[in-house]
């Protein structure tokens, strides 16, 4: 069965280690994460090479057919249709073999490698006002040698169109690992032979190619007829089934100076499927479908809720998104104007949106791209399923081809999702089904060929952008006829005569309804080692959780937001919240072997997992990665036990108040290098980062209130003393209550249950795992704290670890109304502040600060809980400073995770990333704001520049001295 991890090939696996200056891993957690893309399918591959040179690619080629291995080139694994996956050597180029090779941006030419990711070179490209006009929604992950091979088209193909419109030449390896160059010069043998082909085949080519702009099922033979040929667009739209490529020539295009839209609502879908050919007929750049699956799951996703809020008016069923783009500003306003009677001659009056500043733009293209992981956020076993997704037809028949495959869900009992590119007749819709049932596999098979037929009867393609791969390699001969498949096949043969570049895609094709090639093959079942300790019933239980994961790679962004900051320093696999979901997911089925889920290899995979929450916000699927990583955390010790330094960490705040009693000992390794280095010895906690300083502990001078003290007019606030800011910086929680008194606030001091010890969120223990010791911790601070609650105060804390637990993690610590009426009390200082500020039922006197300079970096913890707006709302409150924000991944202390001997060097690297940089780059007299106290410690230890909370900044505005 291809889902389940083989006997490892020692003697492959042992030539190639040899052979190669990249990377070879075969052991059984890498193949597995390697046995999936973004599709159904699921096949285990013989091992993965990571390429640096051209010749690590050539030498993997012969080593391969000398094993008789089939070769399967991968790059970002976004694809939808199995194009980059099999049960052969998987070579992934997007790690190592990614640089630019040659750019000339007089000529508007740039020549890349392969993993080249698109974003990453249109950052590049930016600053000469240039940019590689294809970009499809993944444009954040996805490599220009997996666009290439997939011949990729992207929201504006309109006007700049497809990957076959843009690449310029393609040097590759043979099967036999011969250096081949393919462009629109005189031919090789090989060209010739493909343009004669081409040419015998001209009149059926020009009698059952499609005539949509979109179709990039088979090969391009087309392509070979034209009165210029360029053989380089026979490889474009190959799936690797042709050639390595080691080196693509792309054609850029001048940056439009300005960008408009208008975002078009719709009463039903139908209207805005007919509307369409006329909104085109406008000239825009794009026309882009959002639906009503969007719009609805959308607004629950706290990525997206704001962004759609601000531009839908009312209740509309769709929106299609216009842009116009161009370098005549007024023109393309009046382009808008346009747009507007367009849609109402069309019956649709004052039904346009306008939205001109780059900014929102940016966020409204953001809903669109996640379109499609945001129709895969549905809980549950049935999903949006990925197999007649981009099918094209023209626009006139639109409207009529839609309903017709609506008719077709409604008749196998289901319904679909539908986005994307209606400009070109390419709509993104996938049924919704139970892949983990035959039936559900069955419904697939009869939908697929009753749409291929539709597709047929209303002449258009139905490959229209994703490629073949698995899901469509079965039906090119029912679209393309068995002249022209024959056709395809001779193009195989010439280029790889024994089928051995990633075989069973194009042609000769695998079933697409294999079972034993999917994911969830019959008899899937999942297992978890023990019962799981938090509540995982918001997604039907804990396995459940780790299948959200559909693998589309929005967390291998090298840039923008904070997901997943391990994966930005390391680039493996492993390192990346889709890498460690299909390890547990594979463990938890058995794939890869007993005991799997609790075995050293899993907790490697975890390592560096910082727990940042960037996927709790991030993902659009709702892989909540950190919480995972605390369930795994608890099963693995429950089997191994703790280390030393797991137990110093998580019981800290029972501790602490011992400890701060002899302060001067306790600050000891910090001063003695020789004890700092005997501690590590011990504890493996590293020499080289400082401890926090332990100080003399914050005292709170109120007596101990009584819940009848509460007036319940908003003004009562409990501040929670967290263990890191009452133990090591008690000055902020001095801050914090000095400004909350000058706002006006009644602080109530809470008697903790069970004795003297503060009350505490947990945090420690659910970082190491203890989920016991933590629900012990939440039940003292439930009995506590619910008697406040209910009477209206509101938990302000300092600490976005801390406080956030309140909201996050604690309800599925200790399940229950109590738990969650704390998390909807619970609120961080700024959050407070910001939310009265706003509503006018607070003002604090705050002086000018002269108009210095404050630069802003955020906790993770407060990005994913979309905190970061308090935090600037707060300070712009601030007369007389200049606010920067950083824009900044994970600081990298994270926690413990900054500390360890074995994850420092990770952790530094992290801090390079952007946020060390930033602070240096500042002036010497500008405020360095960073509301963690681990992010302050890095930032300390790494530039030698102290950062402070923002209350201190609004208390040094209140007359304090900072």
């Amino acid at each position: 069965m291809h889902g389940t991890i083989g006997a490892r090939n020692l003697g492959l696996e042992r030539r190639l280690s040899q052979a190669i200056s990249g990377e070879v891993r075969f052991d059984s957690f890498t193949r597995g994460r390697y046995a999936t893309d973004a599709s159904v399918y699921q096949i285990i591959p013989e091992g993965v090479v990571f390429p640096r040179t051209a010749d690590d690619i050539a030498a993997t080629l012969v080593i391969a057919k000398e094993h008789g291995v089939p070769v399967i080139f991968r790059g970002g694994g976004t694809s939808q249709n199995g194009q980059p996956i099999g049960n052969g050597l998987i070579v992934d180029c997007s790690r190592f073999f990614n640089a630019v090779l040659d750019y000339d941006p007089g000529a508007r030419r740039i020549r890349v490698q392969p993993g080249m990711v698109l974003e990453r070179l249109n950052t590049r490209l930016r600053k000469d006002g240039l940019f590689f006009p294809v970009e499809p929604s993944t444009a954040t992950r996805c490599t220009i040698g997996g666009m290439t091979g997939n011949n990729s088209c992207g929201a504006r193909s309109l006007v700049f169109g497809k990957m076959v419109d843009n690449v310029r030449a393609i040097d590759a390896l043979s099967v036999d690992a011969s250096a081949m160059h393919f462009d629109a010069g005189p031919p090789s043998p090989l060209g010739a032979r493909m343009l004669a082909l081409a040419q015998s085949e001209a009149e059926e080519i020009r009698l059952r190619y499609p005539k949509v702009q979109r179709r990039v099922g088979g090969y391009n033979l087309d392509a070979l007829i034209e009165p210029r040929p360029n053989l380089a667009h026979l490889l474009v739209g190959s799936e690797g089934t042709l050639a390595g490529f080691t080196a693509i020539d792309l054609a850029l295009t001048p940056l439009p100076a300005h960008r408009v839209l208008g975002v078009c609502h719709f009463p039903n879908f139908r209207a805005a499927m007919e509307t369409t050919q006329h909104l085109v007929a406008l000239g825009p750049a794009a026309v882009e479908l959002v639906d009503n699956n969007v719009i609805v799951l959308g607004a629950d996703i706290p990525l997206f809720r704001n962004t759609l809020a601000r531009i839908t008016r009312g209740t509309p069923n769709c929106l299609l998104l216009v842009e116009f783009a161009g370098e005549d500003l007024a023109a393309l306003q009046a382009k808008l104007k346009d747009l507007d009677r367009c849609m109402a001659d069309h019956g649709f009056p004052d039904a346009v949106v306008e939205v001109l500043d780059a900014a929102t733009q940016k966020t409204v293209w953001e809903v669109r791209e996640a379109c499609l992981n945001i129709m895969m956020s549905m809980k549950g076993d049935g999903k949006p399923v990925s197999f007649i997704e981009d099918c094209a037809v023209p626009l006139d028949r639109l409207a009529d081809y839609t309903d017709a495959v609506t008719a077709v869900f409604e008749k196998h009992g289901t319904r679909g999702t539908w986005y994307a590119h209606a400009s070109v007749g390419c709509l993104h819709v996938r049924p919704i089904l139970n892949m983990k049932t035959e039936a559900g596999v069955k419904a697939m098979r009869a939908i697929a060929e009753e749409t291929v037929e539709l597709v047929r009867r209303f002449e258009g393609s139905y490959s229209g952008e994703h490629g073949d791969g698995i899901s469509r390699s079965e039906f090119v001969e029912p679209m393309f006829g068995p002249r022209l498949t024959r056709a395809f096949e001779t193009v195989k043969d010439a280029f790889d005569p024994e089928n051995r570049l990633n075989p069973g895609k194009i042609v000769r094709p695998l079933r697409f309804d294999d079972r034993d090639l999917m994911r969830y093959p019959e008899g899937y079942a999942t297992t978890l080692p023990a019962p799981a300790n938090l509540d995982w019933q918001e997604w039907g239980g804990f396995a459940a959780a780790v299948e959200m994961c559909n693998n589309n790679g929005t967390c291998r962004k090298l840039a923008g937001g904070a997901m997943c900051p391990s994966y930005r320093v390391t680039g493996e696999e492993q390192h990346l919240t889709r890498g460690r979901a299909n390890s547990m997911r594979l463990a938890l089925s058995g794939a890869l072997g007993p005991d799997a889920f609790l075995s050293p290899e899993m907790k490697e995979t975890m390592a560096l997992c910082v727990g940042c929450k960037a996927c709790q916000r991030e993902c659009p699927t709702g892989v909540d990665m950190a919480r995972m990583k605390t369930e795994f955390l608890n099963q693995y010790t429950a089997r191994h036990g703790m280390t030393l330094r797991d137990r110093l960490i998580a019981f800290l705040p029972r501790y602490a108040p011992l400890v701060s009693r002899i302060p001067a000992l306790a600050n000891l390794p910090n001063r003695m290098p020789r004890l700092a280095a005997l501690l590590e010895r011990f504890t493996r906690l590293s020499a080289r980062r400082s401890l926090p300083e332990w100080q003399k502990p914050w005292q709170e001078s109120d007596v101990f209130a009584q819940p009848s003290d509460l007036r319940g007019d908003g003004k009562d606030i409990v501040l929670f003393g967290d263990t890191f800011n009452r133990y090591f910086e008690p000055e902020n929680l001095d801050a914090a209550r000095r400004v909350l008194l000058a706002a006006g606030y009644r602080l109530h001091r809470v008697q903790p249950s069970g004795g003297s010890r503060p009350l505490c969120c947990g945090r420690t223990f659910l970082s190491l795992g203890q989920v016991a010791e933590a629900r012990k911790e939440a039940e003292r601070l439930v009995e506590a704290l619910y008697p406040f609650v209910v009477r209206g105060a509101r938990i302000v804390g300092l600490e976005p670890s801390c406080l956030l637990t309140l909201r996050d993690e604690m309800v599925a610590v200790l399940p229950g109304e109590k738990a969650r009426a704390i998390g909807r009390a619970a609120r961080l200082v700024e959050e407070a502040l910001a939310e009265d500020l706003k509503a006018g039922q607070i003002a604090l006197p705050l002086s000018d600060q002269g108009g210095v300079p404050v630069l802003l970096h955020g906790h993770c913890h407060q990005k994913a809980a979309d905190a970061m707006g308090a935090v600037e709302t707060c300070l712009r409150a601030i007369p007389g400073i200049r606010l920067e924000v950083v824009e900044s991944s994970c600081c990298g202390m994270a926690g413990s995770f900054g500390y360890q001997s074995e994850t420092i060097d990770v952790s530094l690297a992290m801090a390079e990333l952007s946020l060390l940089p930033a602070v240096r780059k500042a002036p010497p007299e500008a405020i360095i704001v960073a509301d963690g106290t681990s992010c302050r410690h890095q930032i300390v230890d790494g530039t030698s520049r102290k950062a402070i909370h923002v209350v201190r900044l609004l208390d040094k505005a209140l007359g304090a001295k900072v």
